[in-house]
């Protein structure tokens, strides 16, 4: 009999693509105690995932478990190994024993049915209760995730409801029957951190009421420390650190983990730039990792902004010009219209807002999903047509340029989506992307030159001349966000708004993209709204911060001022939010 839930040996998966054989996870043990909540951390790619889809044997070809054994523990004690079990009979572990959240409730949700009728066919494929039995026992499940309306949630389908709400709906499909194991795979990445929170917090509660392991999977060491007791660290397939949270987050002896837990924003001191993965490790010819000279406090020490260097820079955009000065903006969107098509109910998306950007600063710009930054930032371009108000840009109103006038002076203004697959055009190469927008507005002569251009900005974002010629899907997400600023910046644009640019990214590529971006505005001198729910990354980035709630700006002012000393109390809110750590 296992003194544990689910202990994995030598586990080993292969993904083979033509004559090449990658091996995803290389031959690792790791253990999960009954009760016992273990976080697994590492960028994309490091395996994580894969080992926990091995354990539900969910690994499709190309790839294949090539190695080792799990050994489950079952409701009648006795130890079976997971990969050796019939077909059938692991269907029936799936969901009863074992159940998986995943990473993105959108897309692991059906569209076409209602949130209800998903978690209702789980639980009559593993039980066969009738379907009035089903439907109680769904909306009791909703209770107890804790979700607005359960009975209401039930007959709604997955886009009438937020990010945070379709989670829990996956939380509640999750533990429907009952499982002794919870893998939940990167069950936050994306959400509010005050959704998150939440969502941690629920997570704990349910798993201390039914007494289950859970397997948590994130990318954010921050995120494990909130929720998880152990820790296991993955880079490139292998374990490379195991241990109690604790000493792994005060004591890391591997430079991987260091280099983890150092590219999030710290919250006590300003950056020149956030130290990546490579500032601790390099790997050798032979493929051995090693450590940087110089301990991580030196490192992170040689980073600091002077205080003498931030009071100089305050200074110098205290004395600017507004680039941008915005003045009663609203932007109403109807909801409820008569018979007769007068509008009975608005929905203020961005209501009755007012600032100012000051030529050459970044000005961020956080709140949670639906407080109307999105619909502001695109507002500004006349993305969104406001309802009332005022958008002086460069001391001339554009709310009364023409169709055609617009279109000239977006040259000047360039958005960079959330979503850079979602933005990019899966038909077209990365340098005809590129190049689209130089041709549009006739910049930098010939073809020949306007590919020399192209080739300079692909150097600029730290990408390949090579790279010219491959297809948004040849790259990574980091890559791919890369590709949309090197867009951005094809036209030469004096203001630019970032639109949640980091928010689905790993810590890691998140510290790189952040870099990249100071670097550029600092090359560039171009001027930048940065929209994000995630206050620290605000705060790292931008010189002045506003804070959004319900259509409205709440609180603004320095970064620095508004993060260390709040005044609203949606902004205390949001801070107390944040995954401090250890």
């Amino acid at each position: 009999m296992l003194s544990t839930r689910v202990e994995i040996q030598d586990l080993e998966v292969t993904f083979r693509s033509g004559q090449t054989t990658t091996t995803a996870v290389n031959q690792i043990s790791l253990s999960i105690g009954k009760g016992e909540i273990v976080g697994v951390v590492g960028e994309s790619g490091s395996g994580k995932s894969v080992t926990a889809l091995s354990l539900m044997r969910l690994i499709d070809m190309p790839g294949t478990i090539s190695g080792g054994q799990i050994l489950y523990q079952a409701a009648d004690e006795t130890a079976v190994n997971l990969l050796q079990l019939p077909d059938a009979t692991m269907r029936s572990y799936r969901g009863n024993e074992i159940a998986m959240i995943f990473q993105e409730p959108m897309t692991a949700l059906n569209p076409l049915h209602t949130c209800g009728e998903q978690v209702a066919e789980a639980i009559r494929l593993h039980t066969g209760v009738s379907r009035k039995a089903a439907r109680n026992e769904v909306i009791a499940l909703f209770e107890k995730v804790k979700l607005p309306d359960p009975a209401g949630i039930m007959d709604r389908y997955p886009h009438e409801i937020s990010g945070g709400q379709k989670q829990r709906v996956m939380i509640a499909m999750a533990i429907s029957c009952h499982p002794r194991l919870l893998i939940a795979d990167e069950p936050t990445t994306a959400l509010d951190v005050t959704v998150q929170k939440a969502i941690l917090e629920l997570l704990r509660e349910l798993q201390q009421q039914m007494e289950m392991s859970v397997i948590f999977i994130t990318h954010d060491l921050g995120v494990v420390a909130e929720i998880a007791e152990r820790v296991v660290v993955m880079y490139k397939g292998n374990i490379v650190e195991e241990g109690t949270v604790r000493n792994v987050f005060l004591h890391p002896q591997h430079p991987y983990t260091k280099g983890l837990l150092a590219c999030r924003p710290p919250l006590d001191k300003r950056l020149v730039r956030l130290p990546v993965i490579r500032d601790f490790m390099e790997t050798d010819s032979r493929g051995q990792i090693h450590e940087k000279a110089g301990a991580i406090r030196d490192v992170m020490q040689s980073l600091v902004i002077p205080e003498a260097a931030l009071r100089q820079r305050e200074q110098q955009l205290v004395a600017a010009a507004p680039l941008l000065e915005v003045h009663q903006l609203k932007t109403w969107f109807p909801v409820k219209r008569s018979i007769t098509g007068k509008v009975l109910q608005w929905a203020k998306a961005v209501d009755d807002v007012s600032f100012r950007v000051i030529t050459g600063e970044t000005l961020g710009l956080v709140g949670e999903s639906g407080c109307g930054k999105t619909t502001l930032g695109r507002s500004l371009l006349r993305l969104a047509e406001p309802t009332a108000g005022s958008i002086i840009y460069k001391g001339q109103d554009i709310r009364s340029l023409s169709a055609g006038g617009m279109r000239a002076l977006r040259k000047d203004m360039q958005l960079i989506f959330q979503d850079p697959y979602a933005s990019l055009n899966p038909r077209k190469t990365i340098g005809a992307a590129i190049l689209e927008p130089m041709k549009v507005h006739g910049l930098y002569g010939t073809e020949r030159q306007q590919k020399a251009k192209v080739l300079e900005l692909l150097e600029k974002v730290n990408l390949l001349p090579e790279h010219f010629n491959r297809y948004p899907h040849e790259f990574s997400g980091g890559q791919r966000q890369r590709i949309v600023i090197a867009r951005a910046l094809a036209v030469e644009p004096s203001f630019i708004i970032c639109d949640e640019s980091v928010a689905a990214l790993d810590v890691s590529v998140q510290a790189q993209v952040l870099n990249l971006l100071i670097r550029l505005r600092e090359e560039l001198g171009f001027t930048c709204i940065f929209i994000s729910h995630d206050l620290s990354v605000v705060r790292f980035i931008s010189d002045r911060m506003m804070v959004m709630q319900k259509g409205k700006i709440v609180e603004q002012g320095a970064a620095d001022r508004v993060y260390n000393h709040p005044e609203n109390p949606y902004t205390q809110q949001l801070i107390a939010a944040i995954p401090k750590g250890i």
